[in-house]
C-alpha cells in the first residue's frame, strides 16, 4: 500500500492552480442524468471519485469520456431501464447516493446501495428522503439499499431541520423535472450548490435563490444538453495556504474565488497570515510565528468542516493555546491521535478540542483516518523535524490530485513510495 515521506521542508514559494472542486463535480456529474444530451464539463479534478461517479455512469448505461489531462468530461445517452449500480463501487463513496434524485426524476424508480465515503461521523440520509417523500415518493429501504418509487414527482414545500448539502443537492436535482413548484427552506448555502444550481439552469432547469436559505425550484418537461466549468476547490486552496503557513512561505493561488474562501481567509489571518486577494489570484504569506486562535465549524458561510482538521495542524505549533468545536460530525477529531504521535499536545472534551501549541514536532509513522485529516498530517509532516511516514494515503487521494507533486513544485519535501 503507499505512503507518503514528508520531511521538514523549508518555505513553500511559488505558484500554484486550483483543480477543480470534488464536492462540485460529484454532484453536476450525477445531475447529467437529467438528460440524454451530451453534457461537457470542464476544470473536473482526476481524484478517485470522480472516476468512481464515472464509472458507475458508465455501468448504468451513459457514454463517457473523460480527458484526465485537460479535465474535460463529455457524458451522454440513455440509462438502462433495467441498470444496476454496483455495490462495491457505491460502498466506497459517499456522492454514490446522489444519484437517487437525477434517476428518480427520470424513471420514477431509484434504487441506491447504502453509500459509503470517510467515517466522520453520522451522516444519514433521513432528510434526502424527507424531500422525495413530500414530493409523492415511496420509499422503502432493506439488504443494504434504497428503493424509491414515483408515479410522478410533484412540486412541495420542503423545510429542512439541517441545512444538508447533500440533501439539498439532491432534492434539487428531483425538483428539476418534477410538475409544478418546489420550494427548500433552510437550504445549504455553500458554494458548490450554487454551481450546481447554474449548471441545471444552463440545461434549461429553472432554479432560483441558490446561495440563500430558501431556493425555489420550478420544475420543466425536458433538460437538455450544457457545456460548464466546475469551481476551484476552495478546501484545496485552504489546505495549500496551511502549508504555506507552517513552512513559513509565501505562495500564489491561481483559479479561486476569493469570496468562497473568506471563512478560511479570516481565520488565517487570525494565525498571522498575511493574504491579499486580486480577481482570481490570492497570494498568501505566512509570518513569522503563528498566532493562536478559536474557530467553529458551521455550515457555509461559516468555517467549513472540511478545513477544521489542517487549522488543527496550524495550532499544534501556535504560540499558545487554541480551541476547536466542531458541530457539524462528530467524530471529526480522528487526526488528533496521529497528531500526538508526533508530539502535538491535544485534548478532546465532547466537541471540543484544545490544542495547546509547542515549539516542535517530531517525525513519525501515522495514518491517515480519513481524506482530511489525512491532508492534515502532510501540513504537520511539512514543519515536523525529521521525516514522517504517513500511510493509507489512498484517503488522501480521493481529494488531492497528485499533492505530492504540487507540494513538491512549491519545495516541499514530500514523496510518494509505491
Amino acid at each position: 500500500m503507499s505512503s507518503f515521506i514528508v520531511k521538514k521542508s523549508p518555505p513553500l514559494s511559488g505558484s500554484i492552480k486550483i483543480n477543480g472542486s470534488k464536492n462540485s463535480a460529484l454532484p453536476i456529474i450525477a445531475s447529467s442524468i437529467l438528460t440524454d444530451e451530451e453534457c461537457i464539463l470542464e476544470n473536473v479534478p482526476p481524484l478517485s471519485d470522480v472516476k468512481i461517479m464515472l464509472k458507475i455512469l458508465e455501468d448504468i448505461g451513459k457514454t463517457v469520456k473523460f480527458d484526465e489531462e485537460k479535465h474535460i468530461v463529455k457524458i451522454s445517452g440513455e440509462i438502462l431501464p433495467d441498470y444496476e449500480i454496483d455495490a462495491e463501487k457505491s460502498s466506497k463513496i459517499r456522492a454514490s447516493f446522489m444519484f437517487a434524485g437525477p434517476i428518480l426524476a427520470r424513471t420514477g424508480n431509484a434504487r441506491i446501495p447504502f453509500p459509503g465515503g470517510c467515517s466522520i461521523g453520522l451522516r444519514p440520509v433521513d432528510l434526502h428522503l424527507k424531500g422525495f417523500s413530500l414530493m409523492g415518493a415511496e420509499i422503502s429501504t432493506g439488504h443494504g439499499m434504497t428503493v424509491i418509487k414515483s408515479s410522478g414527482l410533484s412540486g412541495s414545500f420542503i423545510y429542512l431541520d439541517f441545512p444538508s448539502v447533500g440533501a439539498t443537492e439532491n432534492i434539487i436535482m428531483a425538483a428539476a423535472l418534477a410538475k409544478g413548484t418546489t420550494v427548500i427552506e433552510n437550504a445549504a448555502e455553500e458554494p458548490e450548490i450554487s454551481d450546481l444550481c447554474a449548471f441545471i439552469n444552463k440545461m434549461g432547469g429553472c432554479v432560483k435563490g441558490s446561495g440563500t436559505k430558501n431556493i425555489v425550484i420550478k420544475g420543466v418537461k425536458k433538460l437538455h444538453g450544457a457545456s460548464h466549468s466546475i469551481i476551484p476547490d476552495r478546501i484545496e486552496a485552504g489546505t495549500f495556504m496551511a502549508a504555506a503557513a507552517v513552512t513559513g512561505g509565501k505562495i500564489t493561488l491561481e483559479n479561486i474565488v476569493p469570496q468562497h474562501l473568506q471563512p478560511i481567509v479570516f481565520k488565517l489571518r487570525e494565525a498571522g497570515m498575511n493574504i491579499e486577494g486580486f480577481k482570481n489570484k490570492m497570494t498568501a504569506e505566512a509570518s513569522e510565528e503563528i498566532f493562536p486562535f478559536n474557530l467553529k465549524t458551521m455550515p457555509f458561510p461559516g468555517f467549513p468542516t472540511d478545513m477544521q482538521s489542517m487549522m488543527m495542524s496550524l495550532m499544534s505549533v501556535a504560540k499558545g493555546t487554541s480551541i476547536i468545536t466542531e458541530t457539524i460530525f462528530e467524530n471529526r477529531f480522528m487526526n488528533a491521535l496521529e497528531l500526538k504521535k508526533m508530539g502535538a499536545d491535544i485534548r478532546i472534551e465532547s466537541r471540543c478540542a484544545i490544542i495547546n501549541g509547542v515549539k516542535n514536532l517530531t517525525g513519525t509513522s501515522v495514518k491517515a483516518c480519513d481524506l482530511r485529516s489525512g491532508a492534515a498530517l502532510i501540513v504537520s509532516a511539512l514543519a515536523a523535524e525529521g521525516e514522517t511516514e504517513i500511510t493509507d494515503i489512498y484517503h488522501i487521494e480521493r481529494g488531492y490530485f497528485e499533492i505530492d507533486k504540487r507540494l513538491g513544485s512549491l519545495g516541499a519535501l514530500i514523496k510518494k513510495i509505491p
